[in-house]
């Protein structure tokens, strides 16, 4: 069984930093691309940022790019999002998703990120 548990959202300030975690289990890790997706109040899912699995090769959305980096450690099965300069508008329930070669993404339960002063 698939399992993925975020963790290390909270409050902060913006301009301020979290680094979220993202724990694996159930499945080959190492062998799966992987992605952190966000929802926030009342809008749908958003793509925030992806790695490949072979290559860590990084891709962000255009609203993160140059603020949030992904990484991965495939030996503690840990996905990371590290975000900086954060602002109002990263405000989200932020989740862990697989990607490639899932036939369905699977998602985490989500942590809470809210930016405010």
């Amino acid at each position: 069984e698939v399992q993925l548990v975020e963790s290390g959202g909270g409050l902060v300030q913006p301009g301020g930093s979290l680094n979220l975690s993202c724990a694996a289990s159930g499945f080959t890790f190492s062998v799966y691309d992987m992605n952190w997706v966000r929802q926030a109040p009342g809008k749908g899912l958003e793509w925030v940022a992806g790695i490949k699995s072979g290559s860590l090769r990084a891709y962000y959305a255009d609203s993160v790019k140059g603020r949030f980096t992904v990484s991965r450690d495939n030996a503690k099965n840990t996905l990371y999002l590290q975000m900086n300069s954060l602002k109002t508008e990263d405000t989200a329930v932020y989740y862990c998703s697989t990607g490639y070669p899932s036939s369905t993404p699977e998602r985490g339960q989500g942590t809470q990120v809210t930016v405010s002063s």
